[in-house]
């Protein structure tokens, strides 16, 4: 309803509404057409801002009250590639469509929302359409599953400081709405405070099952998936043999010059997929709102694969999986045609979601009623304390148990795997605050003490468990996470199986100097990775069926084989399970290089949290000459937080590199195991980290600090801390990580200036030599060429005393450098792990003081302690 000074109504046979659409994907636009084909229905006016082809409006809706205006005001996720969202490029082309025009966008939509007399801003989901309107006077409501704010909010940690202000001002945009239309499948949303839960909003079917096929010429007794992708893998050349035999695939988005075998048949990009979708057997595809909406509401199980950083799929993968509808396909298995195994098992569930999926009659419904002048919205205050209030809120619905919101089961899934309340048995376990009771009965302990750690006892519990699975909880996949069903399925029962434990650890100080050489203060913290780990003899290893097929596939009888099962996988968007040949690891009968190994783990980023792990085999492979001849069985339970500083890698890296270690039988001291891992993260992962974490989680006790010198690790001693002392880490909200945009060139801009400095360092002993032209200098002048001498050839930033920084080299070094500038006038930076880019601006002085002064400072604290 537009605000008016006298209070004026529209009518209610004639509305005028102005819808805005993202320009991210189809998904939208679709979802969009059945909300305004009903709102038109009922006699209205829709006036439709998409990017969107014509033809997703027009082949559903033909009427005259449909008006659309092609214009993009966000763009939505920029894709790499059909399966890899850009996080950079996104948050880059957003500045560019929506910040930077941003005044003249606003003065724009005014003015159009004016000229057309709109009685109601509908936004699905344009952050700044929400403004517009409240400026132009007249209420908004936004429809959707997700928002920008919650998707953009990952991206901005590998933006560094660039772009962070985005996120702000799109949660402040959508404040300016008046309610929430909620789809099923929603991500946590709490810039909005009011909100309103529809079914699913699903396009109609013109067409049945039969119908259809009898057009195509396709009979029911014949196996037919739709590939609905919406755009393929570049290169992707599609083959005969991807499909079981007796199967036809009907493929959407292909390009016109493209080839297909006689057992796949090309769609017109026109078709109506909806009919398609009804009239097949199962779907391949990538998840999103469109796919996962008509796949739950006609009963069509859907073989997925994991798009990179694209945050709304855990929610909707979840909403799939829940109602038994969903198989993940591994993204190499889709790339080499692998499929056999997926589609047999997705023809095999039995789809059951029964639940409403006419969201678009409902929420035209609302639309309409809002726009003749019913207030749903709670109350009447500013759009700036209504986020601070629905921020609030909305980390009370994400942090508080026992809330008594209603929570749809799907979502409470998802919050649990998400982190929400964590996933990992071993942390739920702590968090509701009860001692397990620990039993022996069900396994006996060979080798090695419980230190008395309940969160061990949890794990070994969680273990027993995994044994005892019933057959009716087998049976009971709809409530059984993926992860748990794996992880079943994953040891013989009647076998040895090693288990270790890694924490976490607490950056007392020294911290990010550790790289330059400080001395540091760690501490141990209580939180902690556990690892599980069996052997077994190739033809005794229980495989999952995909792994089965693969290995079947290439007729060499069983081989040596790694399979891991993370649990918590849904923290970071990652695939629970990782599997691979052992062979791979091998070329020409050596192991590959680091540099192949982190391109191996690179292919599929969902996968990539699998680089920590399988990397220890690497890693001791081509540095203790080992060879792995059995196949390995890996489950990792880690309850330390993820991207908040506190070496939630080095612990998983340690308790894996521990239980492979002991399920082999060899012997590594703990400070050589903190290095192998070091490289672990430096070469295959690619994290240019130092080795205080791998040190501290490796060699750091209870209740001390771990002292030690980064130059490479020297551990000076522990330091007891006293009972009346107590340390807490304070989480701040902002991610951390070391393969970030910040950390990495924070440790660039230190080696930077170390390298200046010996270059100063350098001329500066040139020239003293000089002047002295002979001359013996005196003890003190000897003094001075020794400390050059020295500060030419500086190994580490903290080996250079702060008074010497101050008086020979703080002046001389730039604020800071043009990468390129930089390598035109000195030859590197003298950093293994890190590559500087030469088009990016890197901070200087501040990098190469703070590790100078850090360092004294910890010296400080340690001689007056």
């Amino acid at each position: 309803m537009r605000i008016e000074e006298k209070g004026e109504c529209a009518s209610i046979k004639h509305l005028i509404f102005a819808y805005y659409v993202t320009g991210h994907g189809f998904g939208h636009a679709t979802r969009v057409v059945e909300v305004v084909r009903n709102l038109i229905a009922a006699g209205h006016d829709v006036h439709v801002v998409t990017g969107a082809p014509d033809f997703v409006f027009n082949s559903e809706i033909q009427s005259s009250r449909l008006s659309l205006r092609k214009l993009v005001l966000d763009c939505g996720a920029v894709q790499a590639d059909a399966l890899t969202v850009d996080r950079l490029a996104s948050l880059q082309k957003y500045s560019e469509t929506a910040v930077q025009p941003r005044d003249s966008i606003l003065a724009t939509e005014v003015k159009w929302l004016n000229s057309i007399k709109a009685d109601l801003v509908v936004s699905d989901v344009v952050p700044v359409a929400c403004r517009a309107a409240a400026e132009a006077g007249i209420r908004s409501v936004c429809v959707t599953n997700f928002s920008w704010d919650f998707i953009y909010a990952e991206y901005v940690m590998a933006a560094g400081y660039n772009h962070r202000s985005i996120v702000w001002q799109i949660a402040e945009d959508y404040s300016h709405c008046e309610f929430l239309i909620r789809l099923p499948g929603y991500c946590p949303m709490p810039a909005f405070r009011d909100v309103i839960d529809v079914p699913l909003v699903v396009r109609r079917l013109h067409k049945s099952r039969k119908e259809v096929r009898k057009e195509l010429g396709i009979g029911e007794d014949v196996k037919l998936v739709i590939l609905n992708f919406g755009g393929q893998p570049a290169g992707w050349k599609l083959k005969e043999d991807y499909l079981p035999s007796g199967w036809l695939c009907l493929v959407c988005g292909a390009s016109d010059t493209q080839e297909l075998p006689p057992n796949f048949v090309k769609l017109p990009k026109d078709a109506y997929t909806p009919d398609l979708i009804a009239a097949s057997d199962c779907m391949l595809g990538k998840i999103g709102y469109g796919t996962v909406s008509e796949a739950l509401a006609y009963k069509l199980p859907f073989v997925f694969v994991r798009r990179d950083y694209f945050n709304e799929e855990p929610f909707l993968r979840n909403m799939l999986e829940f109602y038994q509808s969903g198989v993940e396909m591994i993204r190499r298995d889709l790339l080499i045609g692998h499929w056999k195994p997926y589609l047999e098992r997705a023809i095999s569930l039995k789809p059951c979601y029964e639940g409403g999926i006419n969201g678009g009659e409902v929420a035209a419904h609302i639309l309409q009623e809002t726009a003749i002048g019913k207030n749903y919205a709670s109350d009447k205050l500013s759009g700036a304390r209504r986020l601070r209030d629905a921020i609030i809120l909305g980390y009370q619905l994400q942090r508080v148990p026992g809330r008594d919101v209603s929570i749809p089961e799907w979502y409470t899934n998802a919050e649990n795997e998400l982190g929400l309340s964590t996933g990992s048995p071993t942390s739920q376990a702590r968090e509701s605050n009860a001692i397990t009771e620990f039993c022996t009965d069900d396994f006996e302990i060979l080798h090695g003490d419980l230190q008395g750690l309940s969160d061990t006892m949890s794990f070994l519990n969680s273990l027993v468990e995994l044994n005892n699975v019933s057959d009716s909880e087998k049976n009971n996949e709809k409530r059984q996470m993926r992860e748990r069903k794996a992880a079943a399925g994953l040891f013989n029962w009647e076998e040895d199986i090693f288990v270790t434990r890694a924490p976490g650890r607490l950056d007392v100080m020294g911290g990010i100097a550790d790289y330059s050489g400080s001395l540091v203060l760690q501490m141990p913290i209580r939180e902690a990775c556990h690892v599980a780990v069996q052997r077994n003899h190739p033809s005794k290893h229980r495989l999952w069926k995909h792994a089965l097929a693969r290995q079947n596939a290439k007729g060499q009888g069983p081989m040596p084989v790694l399979q891991i099962v993370s649990y918590g996988s849904e923290l970071s968007n990652r695939g629970p399970t990782f599997d691979m040949d052992l062979s791979d690891f091998m070329e020409e009968g050596k192991p590959i290089s680091y540099e192949k190994a982190k391109k191996y783990f690179a292919q599929d980023p969902s996968q990539n949290w699998a680089a920590y792990v399988a990397g220890t085999i690497l890693v001791l492979m081509k540095e203790l000459g080992v060879r792995f001849e059995d196949s390995i069985s890996m489950l990792v339970s880690s309850a330390v937080p993820e991207g908040k500083g506190v070496s939630s890698s080095a612990s998983v890296e340690v308790a894996s590199m521990s239980a492979i270690a002991a399920a082999h039988g060899l012997s590594i001291s703990p400070r050589d195991l903190a290095l192998l891992c070091q490289k672990v993260e430096n070469h295959i992962v690619g994290a240019p980290c130092g080795v205080m974490d791998q040190m501290t989680s490796a060699c750091g006790e209870a209740n001390k600090l771990l002292a030690m010198v980064c130059q490479p690790a020297e551990v000076i001693g522990l330091v007891t801390i006293p009972s009346h002392i107590r340390f807490w880490g304070i989480d701040s909200g902002i991610r951390h990580s070391v393969g970030g945009a910040d950390y990495g060139s924070v440790r660039i801009g230190a080696f930077m200036g170390r390298e200046i400095i010996k270059a100063i360092a350098s001329t500066r002993l040139s020239q003293s030599l000089s002047t002295a032209n002979g001359v013996s200098p005196d003890e003190s002048d000897n003094d001075g060429l020794e400390l050059l001498e020295a500060e030419a050839s500086l190994d580490y930033l903290c080996n250079l005393s702060p008074h010497r920084y101050e008086a020979l080299y703080a002046n001389q070094l730039p604020q800071s450098m043009l990468g390129e500038t930089f390598l035109d006038k000195y030859a590197g930076h003298g950093d293994t792990v890190t590559v500087i880019d030469k088009k990016r601006m890197y901070g200087v002085t501040a990098a190469a003081k703070h590790p100078v002064y850090e360092n004294f400072r910890v010296k400080s604290y340690t001689r007056s302690s």
